[in-house]
C-alpha cells in the first residue's frame, strides 16, 4: 500500500504536532514524566539514559534517545533539598527524518513536612529551547501522484518556507513523598507541560499552531516485602488535547545476594505493563552496584496489530545513583527525600 505524506497533515493538523513522545519504562525519565518527581531517589546524583525503536515493522523506525542529570543538594539546616538537573532527548520520526531536540533545565524545591518521617511537598519548573528539522526531498505532496502513480519530478503547488521550527517551552509540577512504616514508600504527583502554550510557524501555510497543555498524574509505589523480596509499582494519566493515555504495571523483584542487610543489594526485577488501548510491556530490569538495567518490549494490541503483527517497540534504559563526597552531601543528613 502507498504511504501519501503531505505537508498539510504534517505542519497544519494540530492533534499531530501537539502530542509528546512517552516511553514504556516511562519511570527511567522522571523529568518527561513531571519535573516534580526530580531528585526523588537515594542519592546525590541520578544519571538516566534511555533508547527506544519503534515501528521499524511497518515503517522507518521512530527512534527516541533520552538523557536527564539530577543533582540533589540539602538546604538550610533543615531537611529541606533541592534539585537541579536537566533533561535532554532527540527523536526521529518516519519517511521525512522529522528530527526534534530538547535541553530543558529543571529544578525542583523539596520541604521537609515532618520531623518525624520522610514526607516532603515539591515544587518544580522545567524549560528550555527545542529544536525540529526535517529532511524535505522525503516528502511526497499529494498533487505528485498522477495518473495513479509517484513521481518525485511530478509539480507540486506546495511551497515550503523552510526546513523546521524552534520554540521556547516550560513545564511545571507538585509531588508530594512520604513513607509509610520502615519499607513502603509512596508519591503523588501532577504536573502541566506546555505551560506557555508554545506555538510552531507553520511552513505550508500562514495560520500557525500551538502546542496545547499536557496534564499528567502520576503515582508510585515502592515497598520492601522482606530481606529478600521487593515491588515497585507505577502508574501515569496524560491528558493533553483531548487525547487521553493511561499506562501503568507492576515491578517484582528478588535480590540474589546473600548479605540481605548491604545498602545496594542486587536485584533482578521482573513485570509488565501496560499503555491501555495500545501494548502490553514486558519489563526485566537488574539493579547492582549503583546501576539499573532495564529492557522492554511493546507488544501492540491496537487496530494497528494486522500491520504491525503485534510488534511494537524495543526500549532499553540505564540509570546510575550514587552519593557524592562532598559536604553538603545527603549523606550528612538524618534523613533525604528517596525512592
Amino acid at each position: 500500500m502507498k504511504r501519501l505524506i503531505t505537508i498539510l497533515f504534517l505542519f497544519t493538523c494540530s492533534d499531530l504536532i501537539s502530542q509528546d513522545f512517552t516511553f514504556s519504562q516511562f519511570y527511567e525519565q522522571p523529568l518527561l514524566r513531571n519535573p516534580a518527581l526530580a531528585g526523588i531517589f537515594n542519592g546525590d546524583l541520578r544519571v538516566s539514559m534511555q533508547y527506544r525503536d519503534q515501528w521499524g515493522s511497518i515503517t522507518i523506525p521512530f527512534r527516541t534517545t533520552s538523557l536527564s542529570i539530577e543533582h540533589k543538594t540539602t538546604v538550610g539546616k533543615a531537611n529541606d533539598f533541592l534539585t537541579i538537573g536537566s533533561q535532554m532527548s532527540m527523536d526521529g520520526a518516519g519517511d521525512i527524518r522529522l528530527k526534534r531536540t530538547q535541553i530543558l533545565p529543571a529544578i525542583n524545591y523539596h520541604k521537609s513536612l515532618s520531623e518525624d518521617k520522610d514526607s516532603y511537598l515539591s515544587l518544580a519548573f522545567m524549560g528550555g529551547p527545542v529544536f525540529s528539522q526535517f529532511d524535505p526531498t522525503q516528502i511526497k505532496f499529494g498533487d505528485q501522484y498522477q495518473s495513479g502513480g509517484y513521481s518525485s519530478s511530478n509539480p507540486t503547488m506546495q511551497v515550503l518556507s523552510g526546513t523546521g521550527y524552534n520554540y521556547w517551552d516550560l513545564s511545571t509540577g507538585i509531588s508530594y513523598t512520604t513513607v509509610f512504616g520502615k519499607d513502603l514508600r509512596i508519591y503523588v504527583a501532577g504536573g502541566i507541560s506546555h505551560v506557555n502554550k508554545p506555538v510552531i510557524k507553520s511552513l505550508a501555510t500562514t495560520v500557525n499552531d500551538a502546542i496545547l497543555p499536557r496534564y499528567n498524574f502520576n503515582l508510585g509505589i515502592n515497598g520492601k516485602i522482606n530481606d529478600r523480596d521487593y515491588i515497585t509499582a507505577f502508574a501515569d494519566y496524560i491528558s493533553q488535547n483531548g487525547n487521553r493515555q493511561i499506562i501503568g504495571g507492576v515491578l517484582y523483584g528478588f535480590s540474589t545476594t546473600t548479605n540481605y542487610n548491604e545498602e545496594e543489594p542486587t536485584i533482578f526485577y521482573v513485570g509488565s505493563f501496560l499503555r491501555w488501548g495500545d501494548a502490553v510491556i514486558p519489563v526485566v530490569k537488574l539493579s547492582f552496584n549503583h546501576f539499573k538495567l532495564g529492557v522492554s518490549y511493546d507488544v501492540n494490541i491496537s487496530s494497528l496489530k494486522t500491520s504491525s503483527n503485534w510488534r511494537g517497540g524495543m526500549e532499553i534504559s540505564m540509570a546510575y545513583t550514587n552519593f557524592l563526597k562532598i559536604r553538603s552531601s545527603s549523606l550528612d543528613k538524618v534523613r533525604c527525600i528517596r525512592f
